[in-house]
Formats: structure tokens, C-alpha cells, sequence
């Protein structure tokens, strides 16, 4: 059964749902795991560390500040997360490459596109509490995307709908 977050909501009222604005971009368009954190402002390097490792059917949720200056995510990064199986990524920010991000088998959720790739000065922070779109992601935490928005939980859900 695939992730339908207006169902989750239905059926968890509990459930937390980030405000609008984020789009797919990945080529799984429906995705779910537990959570993942990257706190990270114009530098993608905990991002590019954390994909060349098993993600175990995680989520990695990337608060890049909201930038839209430079893409946290391209091509070659979403291609190796989908091969380290990840799930998916959540980015309070840009990506880029979106053309072949479309084509991989992971789900990408975005503010938007944009053509510069990030700075490499080893910046950010791994697991560590995250805020925006009106939620806090908690590492160990869950997190599910579709066309119709995010939601978070403190557990993970019975997205078969039983």
C-alpha cells in the first residue's frame, strides 16, 4: 500500500503536519521512515557523509535554513542515497539536477530548484533537533511525504491501512 498522508491524518489525529511549500522531486513520489537529522546552512558536507551510508530505509530531513542560494542535493548525492538505501530526503532548501533526482528511486521533497551547487567547508550538525514548516523532526522520530504534504510522528504508522 503506498503512503497516503491525508489517511494518516484521518486515522493518527496526533500526527503533525508540516505547513506547504515543499514539492517532490524524487522519483518515488510517496515515502516514509524514521528520521534522520542534518542542520546545515549553505554547505551540503554532513549530507554527502550521511548518503555514502546505509540508510536502512531512513529519512534524511536537511534543515538548510530555507536557502535559496545553493542546492544541498544534486544528482550524483541522490543516486548514491537511493543506492545506500535511503528512503527518501526532506530539504528546507534547494536541490538541483532535478531532470535525473526524477529518474532515481528515492523520494526528494524540496523548496525548490536551483543551479549552484553548496560550499564543502565541513559544517553542519548530525541528529540534532530540527525546525520549520511549524514542526520539530526529533532524530528517531517519523516522517511521511506524499503529494499532499508531510507529516511527523513520534512513532512509526500502519501506512497499509489496517
Amino acid at each position: 500500500m503506498p503512503i497516503v498522508t491525508p489517511d494518516l491524518c484521518d486515522d493518527y489525529p496526533e500526527v503533525q503536519v508540516v505547513e506547504p511549500g515543499f514539492r517532490n522531486y524524487g522519483g518515488i513520489t510517496a515515502f516514509g521512515g524514521e528520521i534522520v537529522t542534518v542542520k546545515c546552512f549553505e554547505d551540503n558536507s554532513v549530507v554527502k557523509k550521511q548518503v555514502g551510508l546505509p540508510g536502512e530505509g531512513r529519512v534524511m530531513v536537511v534543515d538548510g535554513a530555507a536557502s535559496k542560494k545553493v542546492a544541498l542535493l544534486g544528482d550524483m548525492l541522490a543516486e548514491k542515497a537511493a543506492e545506500k538505501g535511503w528512503a527518501g530526503l526532506i530539504i528546507n532548501g534547494c536541490i538541483r539536477d532535478v531532470d535525473i533526482v526524477g529518474t532515481t528511486a528515492l523520494g526528494v521533497q524540496a523548496l525548490g530548484a536551483h543551479p549552484r551547487k553548496s560550499e564543502k567547508r565541513d559544517l553542519g550538525d548530525l541528529n540534532v533537533p530540527v525546525t520549520f514548516g511549524g514542526v520539530t523532526f526529533y532524530p528517531g522520530h517519523y516522517v511521511y511525504a506524499d503529494n499532499n504534504g508531510i507529516v511527523v510522528s513520534e512513532k512509526p504508522l500502519d501506512v497499509t491501512g489496517n
